[in-house]
């Protein structure tokens, strides 16, 4: 290589070829260094100097730590000083819009930045553990600054936070001499970068509204709920309609703007508590792989910080309000019903697109007729209590019994009017999972207790054809008694708190048509 070569070497390709000749270990505080260009000779010397340098080192603990702090404080002294030797331009990238809508170009800048080597030269730097035990993830801390290199240029960021998180934004300070040679190479390159982390990344997940009065409205953590639509207690057809309309829905964006309708889906699950809905909800996001936002209204201080609330949420998104029907029945100061319907398919709603809304009830029969209507509600899903097809699907789930001698005994119990949540059966399946005909049997003295269709009658002596039971095993002549000696009835109550008896009657819907579309 000529001295012409040399002397034309840029500080990064010089820093190169220096660490390509020495470890990176004992280098790594000349590379940092301000060294503008090298000749042959000033290589040679810088090359002897690192050689003494690494022996005393090596020599003295003491000694590196002292020549460590000194070569620190030098280079941020020469950056320093460059730094009054150059005009810089800044750009703010704000964490949200004039609409106050999430600014996407934020959070994939500080998905790339949280990438970057040279965050952990950040004063302060947070760390999170990730889904396996040995991940760990940097996060710039507030009012942090990281510094970058693309294509020669050295470009810093600094994460800048305010009071309630209004103005947060992150800063862009670049030299002006570096700005048109670099600016939009440099954006693709981050758009690329987070672009490919999210995507390896891939997880979904959920958010909550806070009060009003704390520095993020939004809080989120990894959703990580295990229920799909294969793990739900549901008739197949059923499950089979409602993943065919949410396929659908995906793939009819032209369709719903030639319609000129906004591009969003709204589902009304309602039944008893316990019966699966939140779990269908989470099937449902898993399925989409959509972000879930759950929104706890009463947390909401007007209308228009409700609207405010569905502005901020993201496009691939399940928003999901729980127990619509108690607050509608409350006496809200805070939040009213022509907020609610705005919420649900006012102007702000079409602020945003390829949503799906989820609102689920205890029952739909005394809800004001505006709410319910199309457009507002698209789709209503009943979620009855546990009949025999379901509880056949919830055996074959928790005890792994597709069929079984006592089948046609639970059978017998349901025709009589008997029911449970599937909550309260999966609950006995889990405590009795060791033993299935143990299960079952607890099943058929937790329905019977239940009232049988309301005669009250207790222990009931159920009929033995078809049981294929031996009275061996059963420990009785002539018939079955389904009693368990262990897991009473009263014992199973005072451990889950499961049977509400009054309330679970008056919940139970005699409607036949699960889904209405």
């Amino acid at each position: 290589m000529s001295s012409v070569d040399y002397d034309m070497m840029t500080k990064s390709q010089m820093g190169r070829k220096i660490v390509s000749v020495f470890p990176a270990s004992d280098i790594s505080t000349f590379y940092n260094l301000p060294f503008r260009q090298f000749s042959p000779a000033g290589y040679l010397r810088l090359k002897s100097l690192q050689q003494m340098l690494r022996k005393l080192l090596n020599f003295d603990p003491c000694l590196r730590a002292i020549l460590t702090s000194v070569l620190y404080i030098l280079k941020q002294w020469w950056i320093s000083f460059e730094n009054r030797l150059h005009v810089y331009q800044s750009f703010k990238i704000p964490l949200y819009n004039e609409h106050f809508q999430e600014n996407q170009l934020h959070r994939q800048i500080l998905t790339y930045l949280n990438s970057l080597p040279s965050i952990e030269d950040s004063d302060f730097t947070n760390l999170f553990s990730g889904s396996k035990a040995s991940e760990i993830f940097l996060h710039l801390d507030a009012n942090q600054t990281v510094n970058d290199n693309f294509l020669g240029a050295r470009v810093s960021w600094t994460n800048e936070k305010s009071e309630g998180n209004r103005n947060s934004a992150l800063v862009l300070r670049i030299k002006k001499k570096d700005k048109r040679r670099i600016f939009r190479p440099y954006f693709q390159h981050i758009l690329s970068v987070a672009d490919e982390i999210e995507q390896r990344r891939k997880d979904i997940k959920l958010y909550m509204n806070s009060d009003r009065d704390v520095n993020s409205r939004w809080r989120s953590v990894p959703f990580t709920h295990p229920a799909s639509f294969d793990t739900v207690a549901m008739d197949a057809e059923l499950k089979n309609k409602v993943k065919s309309d949410l396929e659908q829905f995906v793939k009819s964006k032209q369709y719903y703007h030639r319609l000129g309708r906004v591009w969003k889906r709204s589902y009304l699950l309602y039944g008893a508590s316990g019966t699966g809905k939140s779990s269908f909800i989470a099937a449902m996001a898993k399925f989409l792989s959509y972000d879930v936002y759950d929104i706890d209204i009463s947390k909401a201080s007007s209308d228009s910080d409700l609207k405010t609330l569905l502005l901020q949420t993201t496009s691939k998104s399940v928003i999901v309000i729980e127990d619509l029907d108690r607050f509608l029945a409350g006496k809200s100061t805070a939040v009213s019903l022509p907020g609610v319907l705005s919420f649900m398919d006012g102007i702000v709603s079409c602020c945003g697109e390829e949503r799906v809304m989820v609102f689920t009830m205890s029952a739909k029969d005394e809800i004001d007729p505006t709410v319910m209507r199309p457009g507002r509600i698209d789709v209503h899903i009943h979620f009855p209590l546990c009949d025999f097809s379901t509880f056949k699907i919830l055996a074959s789930s928790y005890l792994g019994v597709k069929d079984h001698k006592l089948f046609p005994q639970v059978e017998e119990v349901f025709q009589t009017g008997a029911r449970l949540t599937p909550a309260e059966i999966g609950e006995i399946m889990i405590s009795n999972r060791n033993s299935p005909s143990r299960a079952l049997k607890t099943v058929i003295t937790a329905l019977q207790s239940n009232g049988g269709g309301g005669d009250g009658r207790r222990g009931r002596r159920l009929s033995e054809s078809g049981s294929g039971r031996s009275s061996e095993e059963s420990g009785e002549t002539g018939g079955v008694y389904c009693r368990e000696s262990v897991h009473t009835v009263r014992e199973f109550r005072k451990l889950y708190g499961l049977f509400r008896l009054g309330s679970r009657k008056k919940e139970e819907s005699l409607d036949s048509g699960p889904m209405e579309v």
